[in-house]
């Protein structure tokens, strides 16, 4: 795949091999293929995580210029972190 010069496949494409994987039960071969492929070469794979870095705008402070709590922009907020959550359970199916 070469950046630019292919399409790159949609969350929801994602989403569907992954969970095709899970379904099939192939995540754990896939990861002992792997595993097995780089012992070979010397190298040592083990579990982990992924860790999401994704960027999202966000207002700088929920706080006012009187310095107090800005209750619209506290909503919006936690509108966002919640959204963010729900994308993260439903990618962890």
């Amino acid at each position: 795949m070469e950046l630019g010069d292919d399409t790159v496949p949609d969350e929801t494409t994602l989403l569907n091999f992954c969970h095709l994987l899970e379904d099939h039960n192939l995540i754990r071969k896939i990861f002992e293929d792997v595993n097995a492929y780089l012992g070979e070469k010397g190298l040592l794979l083990s579990g982990g995580s992924i860790v999401d870095a994704t960027i999202i705008h966000a207002p700088s402070s929920t706080i006012n210029k009187d310095k107090k709590r800005d209750p619209v922009r506290l909503d919006q907020y936690i509108v966002r972190l919640e959204a963010l959550a729900e994308h993260r359970m439903s990618f962890g199916r």
